[in-house]
C-alpha cells in the first residue's frame, strides 16, 4: 500500500515539508509506502472549463507536474495534501492544480482515503484546511481525521520543528491513515454501487 503526499508549497524544505514528512514517517513505521510531491514554483496551469478531459480522461494540458501528480494518483492508495496559508487560504497554484486533477482524474481517486494539513504563521488555517477537505468530500473520498485538526505553525522554514503539539497530530495522522488503509485493506469490501447521476441546475 502507498500513499502520496503532496507538497503544495514552493519551499521544497519548509514547514509544509516538515509536517508532511512527520506524517510519512508514521505511515513508514506501519508499513506504508509513500512518495511525497512538490509542486514547485513554476506557474501553474488552472482549469479552463474546456471539458476535454471527459474524453480524454485526463487533462488536455500536458505540463510535468500534471503529469507527475496524475501517475502518482493511479498507483497510491492514499492521499495527503499539504499546503501553507496564503490569506486565509492554500496556495493559489496548489488549487490550479487540484481543480484540473480532481475534475479530470476523479475515478482515479474516488474512495481513496484522504487528509489535508494547513501549516501557517499564526491564523487562517481553518479555512485551508476546510477548502482542500472540500476537493475530497464531492469525490466519495473517505477523510482521515487526528487528534486535533490537521495543522502545524511555523513562519520560518524549520520553526514547525518546534510545534510539538502540531507534530505529534501528524503522526497520529499518518498511523490513522495506516490503520484506515489496512482496514480496507482487510475487509476486501466492493466500492458502492453508484446510482445514475442526477444534475440539477438552478438556473431554468
Amino acid at each position: 500500500m502507498k500513499v502520496l503526499l503532496l507538497n503544495g508549497s514552493p519551499n521544497k524544505n519548509g514547514n509544509t515539508a516538515i509536517a508532511l514528512s512527520e506524517a510519512a514517517k508514521a505511515l513508514t513505521a506501519e508499513g506504508i509506502d509513500t512518495e511525497i510531491i512538490g509542486i514547485g514554483v513554476r506557474a501553474v496551469q488552472g482549469c479552463i472549463a474546456c471539458n476535454k478531459c471527459g474524453a480524454l480522461g485526463r487533462c488536455t494540458f500536458h505540463d510535468e507536474l500534471y503529469n507527475k501528480v496524475y501517475d502518482a494518483c493511479r498507483e497510491a492508495d492514499g492521499m495527503i495534501i499539504g499546503s501553507p496559508v496564503y490569506y486565509a487560504a492554500p496556495n493559489g497554484s496548489l488549487c490550479a492544480l487540484l481543480d484540473r486533477l480532481f475534475y479530470s482524474a476523479s475515478e482515479l481517486l474516488a474512495y481513496k482515503p484522504a487528509a489535508s494539513v494547513a501549516v501557517c504563521r499564526r491564523g487562517g488555517a481553518s479555512a485551508a484546511f476546510d477548502r482542500l477537505n472540500k476537493y475530497f468530500t464531492i469525490n466519495n473520498m473517505p477523510l482521515v481525521s487526528s487528534q486535533y485538526w490537521n495543522m502545524v505553525h511555523g513562519c520560518i522554514p524549520g520553526e514547525a520543528h518546534q510545534d510539538a503539539e502540531g507534530l505529534q497530530t501528524m503522526r497520529t495522522l499518518g498511523r490513522n491513515m495506516a490503520w484506515l488503509l489496512k482496514s480496507i485493506h482487510a475487509a476486501k469490501q466492493p466500492v458502492p454501487q453508484a446510482e445514475a447521476y442526477i444534475g440539477t441546475n438552478f438556473i431554468r
